[in-house]
This record gives structure tokens, C-alpha cells and sequence, in this order.
């Protein structure tokens, strides 16, 4: 794009970029359709949030019951307020080791669609923030018997396409529908996105409609066309960018799980917890034993090495390779972490329990979230919480995933949980006290 970037920041009611037959825009919406194997594709100026806002909405009206797993970002969560859609939870396997929860299962998607006849849609993530996917195929199978659509959150899996060493596309298997954040491993600008549909059981137009609605009226033509270009970059260059990015992350990986003090999710993961398939590209390495959580070790790459990580939690950290890094940037990560080990906090040791209590048992769910967002609220202290129903989410960020939904009644695990990332320096998202001190919940 270069140096005339800025030039490229033009009114959107020009003719050539409403989207009419033959405008450029759908002219690199055709190509990006081609591209990632849809039948239609939408660029979307709001972000991968306007694209789950859009699935929701596009196959589900206020009532609905969608089927959907329990680790989904914040972004779907608020679809649901938006869309009025009543989620029915499936609960993602745990992995006791990474305190991860990663995939789901067919079986599970069978079990919850028997049980659920009446839902509308199916709704995934995979691959998840830290790279494990799930069986897109056998799951897209289940749901197609049942007659309804998958919708899969691809936020993280934008480059799947454009290499056979990476997982299978969503679309490629069976999705329906799937949601690619471009701009977070490619080189589209923030906020930049794609929404893909094909097949029978969605309503393509009425994608359309619904991504009119939720969107800026005045679209970023800027935005546009560093989709438009990072589409381009991928269809011409895509296999050789990301082998190189492939074998830099193996390396680094290699390097970090010969420390004794740390180690990488890898291929040993694939047949366990939901997972067929992990991104190469996703460097997630758990810390705990080095004495120190997630975000300490964040905090002190950043401070003494000069090193700024994808995320942290209480056990890990996760760095990205994309096509914008080079063998020293990824070097620098590695020598960073190596040398937070090399230091470990003496026999220290990291009190992890709590995830696993709280993600082990799904909470109940009162209302639904639309229901609970708009019902009449008031604030207690989260000490005093347990038993009542949230009215607002919370979630650490990243990577956003929603510890508490709006509609689910609060128990003392949860409240333990959120206690506990707040006091080991999580970062919280959705509540209207970040501290957490207080919490909105349904008056009763």
C-alpha cells in the first residue's frame, strides 16, 4: 500500500465501494470468497466481533436456541444479548496440565443437538486463542443430520488456507459459516475481518443485511483494502510466508521445551481433550514451573527483555509468528523466557486448583443473556455474590473468554476464580468494576 496509504481514505458513498455488481468492493469480495472457498465473503470494518454478531443473527431470532461451547470469546457472548439467542453450553475438555480448556467433541454436539432438537444453530471456537483445534469435520457432520448450520469463530485460523501444514479451513470441512480475523496473524490492519457463508442453511442475503446493520455506515475504505491486500499477499505468496513462519515457531519451540523449567503445548496434545489438530504458529508455553504465573513472566519480559507476549494467564504465556516476524525477533522471546526460568522463584508454588473447580462444572444458567442484561440490576460486593444471577460479564483479556455470562448464577468456585485473577493481576473486561470489588447481579 505504501506511502500513499492515507490516499485510500475515501468517502464510502462513492459508487465503487457500496458494494453494487461489478464495484471494487465486490469485486475483492469475490476474490476473497476464492480465496478461502466460500460461496460469499463479507469485509467487516468492526472486527471478528461483528462477525459473530452476524452469525447469531443472521440464523437465530429471540428465543432461539443456539449450541454452542462454553469457552467462547466475550464478543459472542454479547451476539446473544444482541440476537436474544438462549445458548445451551457444551463444556469444553480441560486439559489438567496447561489448565486450558480446548476442544469439543461430535459426540458432545450429538449429545447436546439429542437433547436440544429445537436449536437453530451450532456455534464453535477452533481454532481457540491458543491454537487447538477441533473436529470442524465431524462436528459440521452431526449438525448438517440435524439439519441445522455450523458457525465456527475462526478468528485465529485467518492462514489456514494458504498452507497444507497448517489445520484444514473450517469451510473446507463443512462449515457453513465462519468468521476470519485477518488482521490478527495477516497483514490487514486492526479491525479488519472477514465473514465467509456457503451452503444451503444459511440465508446468504440475509448475511447481508444483518452486516449492514451492525456495522459502520461509513465503512473504512482503508480498512477495505488491507484486506483486499493481505487477501492478495496469502493467494501469491501465502505457502512460502508461512513455511518460513512454520519452521521458525518449531524451532523456538524446540528451544523452549529443552529449558527443564518450561514447556510447549505441541502434537502430543492431538488426540486428547477435543483436540485433532494445533497451529504451529502459536507459541504457548507454560511457566509454572518456574514459580511464577503467567503474568509475572509477562511483566518481566516486558520490563527486562524488552519483549511484549500475545497473552498471559495464570499458567502460561503465548507468543505469535506470523509473516511480520523475523528468527531474531522470536529469538529475543526465546532467550527472554529461557532467562526468566534460569530464575526461577525458589519452591514456589503456583495454586492453579481454582481453574479447574470453576471450569469443571458448568454454572447454572438463570435466564438467558439477553434476559439478564436487561432485567433490573443492582451491585453487591463479590464476597457476598454466590447464588445470585449476573447481569453483566467478566472476563479476562486477553484472550476473553468469559469466566461469568450474564444469566448465570453465581457459586462460590466462580466467585473464588475471579477473586483470584484479579488479585494475580488479570486483566477484567466487562464488568462496570474492573476491580471487581462490586458486581452488577439481578435484583431479586
Amino acid at each position: 500500500m505504501g506511502l500513499d496509504v492515507l490516499a485510500l481514505d475515501i468517502c464510502p458513498g462513492l459508487s465503487d465501494l457500496d458494494g453494487v455488481p461489478d464495484s471494487a468492493l465486490a469485486r475483492a469480495q469475490a476474490l476473497a470468497a476464492d480465496a478461502y472457498g466460500a460461496e460469499r465473503s463479507f469485509f467487516l470494518v468492526n472486527g471478528s466481533t461483528a462477525g459473530n454478531q452476524i452469525m447469531l443473527m443472521a440464523t437465530c431470532h429471540p428465543g432461539d436456541v443456539v449450541l454452542t461451547s462454553r469457552n467462547t470469546h466475550k464478543s459472542i457472548v454479547a451476539g446473544m444479548v444482541v440476537s436474544g439467542a438462549r445458548p445451551v453450553y457444551i463444556r469444553p475438555e480441560l486439559d489438567p496440565d496447561s489448565h486450558i480448556a480446548h476442544g469439543v467433541t461430535p459426540a458432545q454436539v450429538q449429545e447436546g443437538l439429542d437433547a436440544h432438537p429445537e436449536a437453530k444453530a451450532v456455534l464453535i471456537v477452533s481454532p481457540t486463542y491458543y491454537g487447538a483445534c477441533s473436529d470442524v469435520a465431524g462436528i459440521a457432520d452431526v449438525a448438517h443430520r440435524h439439519g441445522v448450520p455450523l458457525l465456527v469463530d475462526e478468528a485465529w485460523g485467518a492462514h489456514f488456507p494458504f498452507s497444507p501444514s497448517l489445520p484444514p479451513s473450517a469451510l473446507s470441512v463443512g462449515a457453513d459459516m465462519a468468521v476470519t480475523g485477518i488482521h490478527k496473524l495477516l497483514a490487514a490492519f486492526l479491525q479488519a475481518s472477514m465473514v465467509h457463508v456457503q451452503g444451503p442453511l444459511v440465508d446468504h442475503d440475509r448475511v447481508d443485511v444483518v452486516a449492514g446493520m451492525v456495522q459502520s455506515t461509513s465503512a473504512s475504505a482503508l480498512l477495505r483494502a488491507s484486506l483486499d491486500v493481505a487477501r492478495m499477499q496469502m493467494a501469491t505468496e501465502g505457502e512460502a510466508l508461512l513455511a518460513e513462519v512454520i519452521a521458525i515457531a518449531e524451532e523456538a519451540r524446540a528451544e523452549i521445551d529443552g529449558h527443564p523449567l518450561l514447556s510447549c503445548l505441541g502434537k502430543d496434545l492431538v488426540g486428547q481433550h477435543g483436540v485433532v489438530a494445533l497451529d504451529p504458529t502459536r507459541l504457548v508455553v507454560n511457566v509454572t514451573g518456574t514459580g511464577r504465573t503467567g503474568y509475572e513472566v509477562d511483566h518481566l519480559l516486558a520490563d527486562e527483555h524488552n519483549v511484549a507476549v500475545e497473552l498471559s494467564d495464570f499458567a502460561n504465556v503465548l507468543a505469535d509468528v506470523t509473516p511480520g516476524h523475523r528468527r531474531e525477533d522470536v529469538a529475543r522471546f526465546v532467550d527472554g523466557v529461557r532467562a526468566v526460568a534460569d530464575h526461577p522463584h525458589a519452591e514456589r508454588l503456583i495454586p492453579i486448583g481454582f481453574v479447574e473447580e470453576a471450569l469443571r462444572v458448568l454454572p447454572e444458567q438463570a435466564l438467558s443473556p439477553m434476559e439478564a442484561f436487561h432485567a433490573p440490576q443492582e451491585r453487591v460486593p463479590l464476597a457476598e455474590s454466590a447464588g445470585r444471577v449476573s447481569a453483566e460479564m467478566a472476563a479476562t483479556y486477553p484472550p476473553g473468554i468469559p469466566v461469568l455470562v450474564p444469566g448465570e448464577r453465581l457459586n462460590p468456585a466462580l466467585v473464588a476464580h475471579l477473586a483470584a485473577q484479579v488479585a494475580a493481576g488479570g486483566r477484567i473486561v466487562g464488568p462496570a468494576d474492573p476491580s471487581l470489588g462490586v458486581i452488577r447481579v439481578v435484583k431479586e
